[in-house]
């Protein structure tokens, strides 16, 4: 069953809400207590994206075991405003009026959780002001997507 209206969060919100060395730590904690309220969502691919990055000792010198990173995901989801939301849209129909959009590699994983939260009257919550260059016209962005940060 769809959920009606909340907030995806991309997986980079997920991360500086959960991660205190992140720089948007601070920026994510505040947006997130003014607004969570409202329900927050996140998916099968912001979670897994978000076990993957801190497992990666690329992302960060203090890397977490698989596992780690699991049990962190699973302390954060466990916020009485969290909801999930299945992946339940094909690609093709998630991304169908963004595709014109879409010039590279880096924008097919936005463009679905773009997809998903229009489907379901939600905003894809994002510290990327690029996933903007998504949709024609800044105000139809501004409906669908909120950006936290400067």
């Amino acid at each position: 069953m769809k959920s009606e209206g909340g907030f995806l969060l991309d997986v980079n919100v997920l991360i500086a809400m959960a991660w205190p060395q992140h720089t948007s730590h601070t920026v994510v904690s505040a947006w997130l207590r003014r607004h969570a309220g409202r329900g927050w969502a996140t998916c099968a691919l912001t979670e897994l994206a978000f076990v993957r990055i801190l497992a990666n000792p690329a992302f960060t010198s203090d890397a977490l075991s698989p596992k780690n990173a699991l049990e962190l995901l699973k302390r954060n989801l466990s916020h009485p405003a969290h909801q999930f939301w299945s992946c339940d849209l094909g690609y093709a129909e998630a991304v169908d009026s963004f595709l014109g959009f879409i010039i590279g590699h880096q924008q097919t994983t936005d463009a679905y959780l773009l997809g998903l939260a229009v489907s379901r009257k939600g905003k894809l919550v994002t510290l990327d002001r690029g996933i903007r260059s998504l949709m024609q016209q800044d105000e139809e962005a501004g409906r669908w997507i909120e950006h936290i940060g400067a």
